[in-house]
């Protein structure tokens, strides 16, 4: 996924390829391990981290904290560099504040009554 997620206007809804953008990203959001890790990086000194600054709070091995991180990257919640052996991440907070617009979009009520005809 890209870095370039749009949220559909309020009121619009979400198009299809919208949808399938949105669904990879609340699917990595979705995994406990993940959002924990999202979380580790964006309280991170600097804004950053590589998995060996995080990955003494899991009972996991490096290789699986590496590839929960590949997941949010490819989701475009977070933005990784390679230094040396290390990579370092970040957390996109583009994506992060869209995905927020597309919350709070599908939380508003439009001020349309309901269409199939049933009366309240």
């Amino acid at each position: 996924m890209s870095n370039q997620v749009t949220v559909a206007p309020i009121g619009r809804g979400v198009g299809a390829e919208d949808a399938v953008r949105w669904a990879l990203v609340l699917k990595a959001l979705a995994d406990p391990v993940r959002l924990r890790l999202l979380s580790e990086v964006s309280r991170s000194s600097g804004g950053e981290a590589c998995v060996c600054d995080i990955s003494g709070s899991f009972d996991l091995s490096q290789p699986t904290i590496s590839h929960h991180l590949k997941v949010l990257r490819e989701a475009g919640l977070v933005s990784g560099e390679r230094r040396a052996t290390w990579v370092y991440y970040r957390v996109n907070s583009v994506v992060l504040e869209q995905l927020s617009g597309l919350l709070s979009g599908l939380a508003v009520v439009v001020g349309e009554p309901r269409s199939c005809g049933v009366d309240e």
